[in-house]
């Protein structure tokens, strides 16, 4: 048994409240490996567990942090060995499962990867969730035919954790992005991860009482959903696809079948949570090697457990910008 350090949400007086504890790996749910967390990474959908959106999680006290990166430290199965680096990401961690945001995790075997030899623990959380699910809209898209050739692509929501990792990929992948965003003050940030446009947000919320925009998108990451996801809808170009995967924005939208059955667009459903491991594992290998990024600490700020309550509410208020790397060492 181990005492270790963990964000621990509590619900008081109808309140869920953070706080930085002690626990004990007794504590922790069984499973088949033992992790002692050196980095994990901020997500929406850890600031809804942590402020108590039973949607996400059902259970309090809870630990959220969906991400987890570390090393091996007890093994009950032959695929991993103490000592090994491994990276998990989605399943159940940080949801019902205690997570990421503390420095031990113990987790079934089936949710983790051995770390890609192109990237370190580091860097693997720096990319997180966010890093998985943009390659992933990507990697969509493309099957559906889009090449850097066929036009610009969008991204919104591009200042945060997957619209910013989907501008850097798509750029280092020759493509020319245009960047939605409602804070009109991060245009040179944007512009720095490779985006040759910049469109605000309220550009994008027009029309929605339309059937039909003109076409300008040739494909388009969306990751806020609600009405806006709808207008990229009638936005795109004959045959061209959206790669869908977020929903700050609402959780529906006024849809008709125009769109579909005049120009034969595409509206791709995206998930990183329940993917096969197969496919995960794939996928990061992908970002460690020919669609690895550069300028990661560019994209990120760093900081510890102590500081992730007041992260938790700048994320919910929308006011962050770019990857929150946590650093449990």
């Amino acid at each position: 048994m181990s005492q270790f350090k963990a964000l621990l949400v509590s619900e008081e007086n109808g309140a869920f409240v953070p706080r930085v504890v002690e626990r004990d790996t007794s504590e922790l749910p069984g499973g088949d490996v033992l992790v002692r967390v050196q980095y994990s990474s901020l997500n929406y959908k850890d600031a809804l567990s942590a402020s108590g959106n039973r949607g996400v999680s059902r259970n309090y006290p809870h630990t959220p942090g969906i991400d987890a990166a570390g090393v091996v430290e007890d093994s009950r199965v032959a695929e991993f060995a103490v000592g090994d680096e491994v990276l998990v990401t989605g399943y159940d961690l940080g949801m019902n499962t205690s997570g990421g945001f503390a420095q031990y995790i113990r987790v079934p075997a089936a949710w983790l990867i051995k770390r890609p030899a192109g990237l370190s623990l580091r860097e693997s959380m720096l990319l997180g969730t966010a890093g998985l699910t943009a390659a992933l809209c990507i990697d969509k898209l493309e099957q559906a035919g889009l090449t850097p050739e066929a036009g610009q692509v969008l991204v919104t929501g591009a200042t945060g954790g997957v619209g910013s990792i989907a501008v850097a990929l798509l750029a280092r992948l020759g493509y020319s992005v245009a960047a939605s965003t409602g804070k009109a003050e991060q245009s040179e940030f944007l512009r720095q991860l490779g985006a040759q446009q910049i469109v605000l947000r309220s550009e994008l919320q027009e029309g929605a009482d339309k059937p039909m925009l003109k076409e300008r998108w040739a494909g388009a990451v969306d990751t806020v959903g609600g009405d806006i996801l709808f207008n990229v809808v009638k936005s795109l170009r004959y045959g061209g696809s959206v790669a869908c995967c977020g929903l700050t924005a609402g959780v529906g939208f006024k849809g008709s079948v125009m769109p579909f059955i005049l120009r034969g667009v595409n509206l791709l459903g995206v998930d990183s949570v329940e993917l096969p491991l197969v496919v995960k594992a794939s996928m990061w290998d992908k970002l460690s090697v020919q669609w690895k990024l550069g300028n990661l600490d560019g994209l990120a700020r760093e900081i510890g457990l102590e500081a992730l309550p007041k992260a938790i509410e700048q994320i919910l208020a929308g006011k962050l910008v770019g990857r929150v790397l946590v650093n449990l060492g």
